[in-house]
């Protein structure tokens, strides 16, 4: 078989993150540099828009014409590339033949998807099919859920270097983030809601620290999972639930469960948002469960679903403007602790929109890695997580490109 042409494909590129992805490879790489990449959509008219949008110097990115629910296409546009990165949302709706193709043909994938119920799907539908075709496929590439997966990965490894030892309780607190929300998010987050609300099964399973470990392997401990106001004061602060945890955690029981366990059998694990300390804390704390919960129960109604969706969600292809993009940032504080009370502190920055500027560079640094640092003989087809796939080389990436930092806090 004849060399791909492109290390990395950006699929959807025309999606409102596509298109902020492709900006940041094309800033990061231009259109013909040591990182080859081309983009695909179904629309050649819209591929041809993005490229104009780019600029006179991208006049040489090549375009491929590609369809999410057509596998010959898909087919055709993966044999070309070495790593797919995928922005086709929601996934549950119209991501799973490109997995399927990706784990058939051993084509290397990465995605920002933070469907939990989906990524198992994928997982006990393709792992072994990607197993054997050598195809490495990386799920939540993005603020779902680098800074989580990696940022337990980072304390671990300082903890190991101080203590010889990992940490039995980790916790990681949203200690400030400004970011909005686009229509793609929207519709993922509806597309869950409206499932579980029909399914018992994917309810039980959602609530399932352990959803994307393999059952026969796992060694189950109870989890802590923040759902009301409480006082953490390790992190001196009042909590409030955190949205993004339900696949955050999960993903890094994944990353646990695939290395054998390094973080221990009873490894504990939560997040939580950090809202300030005395009774504003509290206030804000009980504000935030309360609109989080409001929330979750208005989208899971039909009338008040669609009253949402109508008048105030934002509708596919929109999201946040490029100055809210340029201002967002995130703050989030990791404490662990060791089973003889050693403890370690350690912080993650991004320095754009989480879900939008910083992820589309984090997602764009994932596949370069993937593609660039990681060769096939270093790592065996399967369903991976950011930490166990791209580790030490993509963390070193996003501090030197992507806008993140991570330190250890004294």
């Amino acid at each position: 078989m004849k060399a791909p042409e492109f290390d990395v494909l950006v699929f959807g590129a025309t999606s409102f993150v596509g298109k902020i992805l492709c900006h940041y490879l094309f800033e990061r790489h231009g259109a013909v540099g040591e990182l080859s990449w081309a983009v695909a959509a179904r629309s050649q008219a819209k591929l041809e828009a993005l490229r104009d949008e780019l600029g006179p110097e991208a006049s040489g990115l090549p375009l491929v014409v590609a369809d999410a629910a057509d596998e010959a296409t898909l087919q055709d546009m993966c044999v070309r590339t070495r790593v797919v990165i995928s922005t086709v949302g929601p996934y549950a709706l119209y991501g799973e033949p490109l997995i399927k193709v990706c784990a058939q043909s051993g084509t290397d994938y990465c995605d920002l998807t933070g469907e939990v119920q989906w990524i198992r799907q994928m997982i006990n539908r393709y792992e072994a099919t990607a197993q054997a075709s050598g195809a490495r496929i990386v799920h939540c590439c993005g603020f779902d859920s680098i800074p989580s997966d990696l940022g337990v990965a980072f304390l671990q490894q300082e903890a190991v270097r101080r203590f010889g030892h990992s940490c039995v309780n980790v916790r990681m607190g949203v200690k400030a983030l400004r970011g909005g929300v686009s229509g793609g998010t929207v519709a993922s987050i509806l597309n869950v809601v409206k499932q579980a609300a029909a399914d018992p099964d994917l309810r039980k399973e959602l609530a399932n620290p352990y959803s994307l470990c393999d059952p026969a392997s796992t060694v189950t401990v109870a989890q802590p999972n923040v759902m009301t106001p409480s006082w953490d004061a390790d992190f001196d602060s009042w909590c409030a639930p955190f949205l993004m945890a339900g696949i955050n955690t999960r993903v890094v029981h994944r990353s646990n469960a695939l290395q054998a366990h390094p973080y221990g059998t009873d490894f504990r694990y939560d997040e939580a948002t950090l809202t300030g300390r005395g009774i504003k804390g509290w206030l804000t704390a009980l504000g935030v469960t309360a609109g989080l919960g409001a929330f979750m129960v208005g989208v899971s109604l039909p009338p008040t679903r669609w009253l949402l969706t109508r008048f105030l969600l934002p509708a596919p292809g929109k999201g946040p403007s490029p100055q809210a993009q340029q201002s967002g940032f995130y703050d989030l504080h990791f404490f662990g602790s060791t089973a003889d009370g050693q403890h370690v502190r350690v912080r993650v920055t991004g320095d754009r929109d989480p879900g939008y500027g910083s992820t589309a560079k984090m997602l764009g640094e994932a596949g370069a890695c993937l593609a660039a640092d990681i060769p096939k003989s270093a790592l065996d087809g399967g369903l991976w997580t950011p930490a166990t796939a791209l580790g030490g080389p993509l963390l070193e990436r996003l501090q030197a490109h992507a806008g993140l930092t991570f330190e250890v806090e004294v």
